[in-house]
């Protein structure tokens, strides 16, 4: 048997222990989140202005470190820029638009919708990116991933089905959860426009997202009517909501961060299969942490969204794959 060098090991090591990262902050910001959105504890009415919140914290975040950087160049590195420029603003606010409607969904999904369902509430990602990928930028996709979404819409439809029979199914939750899904496809295409204005620098459209969201969600808690819910709540001096709002921003901030590490170093395939793999694990943890008893076709409408995510993604690799493959040829 092959030994594993030093080295090899140290790799290994590094990957286990990022990829646990990823899975461990992932799914704290989830039950963090549903904590914020609608526990009994925290008792307050206000989606809008909680994602609002983790928006500033994440652009103080965003602020101190690119403070720090230009102090201590040697020990914190982060991208130069200013989000508040005239050229900025154009190159990345309509983006940041798709990116405040993105939370914004997500956050009255799981305000609405028990964690156990979370995933599939939101579980039609994939297939509004194959649809937007063809309508906007006019890339077709292989018959096996559009037989792969097949599988993934049968599985959301089985999904919802389960819920309605069991008494559980919110129509608002469901239908934030597929706004969610619609508003990270557009993101995650325009992001790919996007990058290239900002020298490819994914923390400074962080940095961007979170300085212009600030300003978004005012609006938006405003027409939700969230400032009267805000000045009547009477935990507004309690330490325990501010400090439960601030652990819900690092979340969001870490989130972030642990997914881009996990990505840099894996590959895009393995966070998918990672985030396949965590979305699992996160339903059953969900099913047992709030004591839910689940009949068996939502559990095997668990298993159709997630056998068709994961194929969805490997088939995707070799597409790629072949796609390189053939431009190396033509080049010789």
């Amino acid at each position: 048997m092959e030994k594993i060098g030093p080295g090899l090991l140290s790799k290994y090591i590094t990957i286990g222990l990022v990829v646990s990262s990823y899975w461990i902050v992932s799914i704290v910001t989830v039950f963090v989140n549903k904590a914020l959105l609608s526990s009994d504890m925290i008792n307050l009415d206000a989606p809008m202005f909680v994602t609002w919140f983790q928006c500033i914290i994440s652009l103080s975040i965003c602020f101190t470190l690119n403070r720090l950087s230009k102090i201590f160049p040697r020990i914190i590195s982060f991208p130069d820029g200013n989000p508040y420029t005239r050229s900025n603003i154009k190159k990345v606010l309509p983006l940041s638009i798709l990116f405040s409607l993105m939370i914004g969904s997500n956050s009255l999904c799981l305000k609405y919708v028990d964690v156990a369902f979370y995933y599939i509430g939101r579980s039609l990602t994939t297939v509004f990116n194959v649809i937007f990928t063809y309508l906007i930028l006019g890339q077709k996709t292989s018959n096996g991933c559009i037989i792969c979404c097949g599988v993934i819409v049968a599985g959301f439809w089985l999904g919802v089905d389960q819920e309605h029979m069991s008494g559980s199914l919110s129509i608002a939750g469901t239908f934030f959860g597929v706004l969610g899904s619609i508003s990270l496809s557009l993101y995650s295409i325009h992001t790919k426009r996007v990058l290239p204005l900002i020298n490819d620098e994914i923390w400074l459209l962080s940095y961007y997202n979170n300085a212009y969201s600030v300003f978004l969600f005012i609006p938006l808690m405003l027409i939700n009517g969230e400032l009267t819910t805000i000045s009547n709540y009477e935990k507004l001096d309690d330490f325990y909501f501010w400090f439960a709002l601030t652990i819900g921003g690092v979340c969001g901030f870490s989130i972030g961060y642990v997914t881009a590490l996990q990505i840099q170093v894996t590959s895009p395939l393995t966070h998918n299969i990672s985030g396949t793999a965590k979305a699992c694990a996160q339903t059953v943890i969900a099913t047992y942490w709030f004591n839910e008893s689940k009949q068996f076709l939502w559990w095997f409408s668990n298993f159709i969204v997630l056998a068709g995510s994961a194929v969805y993604a490997r088939l995707k690799q070799l597409d790629i794959e072949r796609h390189h493959n053939r431009s190396k040829n033509l080049i010789k």
